[in-house]
């Protein structure tokens, strides 16, 4: 029994790195900031 919890656990901590790899690896600072919203035509000549 304890055989197959070691094992679950060492499967959840490498699922849990690779989501981390995979989410933070090419970037410097974590997320990338949010975008500016685009500005709408119709509020140009307004």
């Amino acid at each position: 029994m304890l055989l197959i919890l070691l094992e679950a656990l060492l499967a959840l901590v490498l699922l849990v790195l690779i989501v981390w790899w995979t989410m933070f690896s090419g970037r410097n600072k974590g997320e990338l900031a949010a975008a500016p919203p685009p500005e709408s035509p119709d509020s140009e000549g307004k």
